[in-house]
């Protein structure tokens, strides 16, 4: 049966909105520099709100969850790349349902 974590629940459901948000950024910063639209200024708060969220909360479920460094790195470069924020979503998703490959244990000797 899956772990229900709360800190990964809510790592999940602020991924997508931020990976949605940085994509409409760049989405507005091209517009602002080829058109009269600019809402550059709004849509940077926006992201840099769901950004320092979704940083938050993958510090307490990389606590809570016991995340080795690397994945926790990994988690973080998602949110620096356009789409990565939906990839997040879905490894978090497997994670909640259980699917997630656990960790090896040492073999005993």
């Amino acid at each position: 049966m899956p772990v229900k974590s709360s800190a990964v629940h809510r790592l999940r459901l602020v991924s997508a909105p931020e990976g949605l948000s940085f994509l409409l950024l760049i989405t507005c910063s091209v517009l602002k520099r080829t058109t009269s639209f600019d809402a550059v200024y709004p849509m940077g708060w926006i992201h840099g709100v769901l950004f320092i969220l979704y940083v938050v909360f993958l510090y307490v479920a990389w606590q809570e969850r016991r995340w080795d460094n690397k994945r926790a790195a990994l988690l973080f470069l998602l949110a620096c790349l356009p789409t990565g924020g939906f990839f997040a979503e879905r490894m978090l998703a497997k994670e909640e349902r259980g699917e997630y490959p656990a960790k090896a244990e040492p073999a005993a000797a």
